[in-house]
């Protein structure tokens, strides 16, 4: 069974709870670092388990969500073996698998809808890395 992270604040929890449904439909085993409920957290308690789970090899992608996406992404990206990339719709989450191999996509829970969510979370996983050209790209990112 393929295994997939996810993280949100408390904006993103309920498009979260949503998606932890959807992803297991998908035949995903999820592992959720949380929130677990709609009150107020901050953002980066859970952004930082599920990069250091991708980083340790425990998972091979994530999900993150807050209000704008934009604190989760910053957070996610703050970690060496993380790429994580803001998505507000599908042809973004396809290019950022196809160029840039994302490893996170990031949703602005509190601007899109649940099918627009589905729509790039599809996008995102059934997109591969296109290498080529891109690898050196992609290459050029780490940290220096």
């Amino acid at each position: 069974m393929k295994k997939i992270g996810i993280a949100c604040d408390h904006a993103g929890y309920e498009m979260k709870e949503f998606l932890v449904g959807y992803l297991d439909a998908r035949g995903y085993e999820v592992l959720d670092f949380g929130t677990h409920s709609p009150e107020s957290v901050d953002y980066a308690d859970f952004a930082h388990p599920l990069a250091e789970a991708i980083e340790a090899g425990e998972l091979e992608c994530g999900v993150g969500l807050c209000g704008s996406g934009e604190g989760m992404a910053m957070t996610l990206n703050k970690h060496r073996g993380i790429r994580a990339g803001l998505c507000w719709n599908a042809d973004v989450a396809t290019l950022i698998r196809q160029h840039n191999d994302a490893n996170v996509i990031v949703f602005p829970a509190r601007f899109i809808t649940n099918d627009e969510a589905v729509a790039m979370l599809d996008a995102f996983l059934d997109t591969p890395f296109e290498g080529g050209r891109h690898q050196r790209r992609v290459e050029k990112m780490a940290c220096r």
